[in-house]
């Protein structure tokens, strides 16, 4: 589903983990999954950018090229438990530690990213 470039999907936003981090629980997400109804393909976590609540992970559909993410309106700043609505298959590896990057295996499923294996592309069910 391809929406107005202006519109996020809408998701039911419910409490679903508890961050208590001390840089905050701000991420960065390709629109790719807020507005084109990807799942999360590909997540890693930097270090927190210092003087913003930002919890250092960035997550992506899998499928964006380096145009794509050359371009900052094409990605944005959402808490975690906001993206833990439009995917909860995430939530097991936000305590991962800085540096930590994973990968889609399947549906439902990710792993330690090796750099041998192909991302699992799948759309959000709505």
């Amino acid at each position: 589903m391809k929406l107005n470039s202006n519109d996020f999907i809408k998701v039911k936003n419910e409490k679903l983990i508890k961050w208590d981090e001390p840089n905050g629980e701000g991420c960065m997400v390709s629109d790719k999954i807020t507005k084109e109804s990807f799942k999360v393909g590909y997540m890693y976590r930097e270090e927190p950018v210092a003087g913003y609540p930002d919890s250092g992970w960035r997550f992506l559909a899998g499928n964006e090229d380096d145009d794509y993410m050359n371009n900052s309106n094409n990605y944005h700043i959402f808490s975690l438990n906001t993206i833990c609505n439009y995917d909860k298959d995430i939530i097991p590896y936000l305590k991962s530690k800085i540096g930590s990057s994973y990968i889609r295996i399947d549906n439902s499923k990710f792993e330690l990213d090796d750099g041998e294996k192909p991302i699992f592309i799948d759309r959000q069910e709505r």
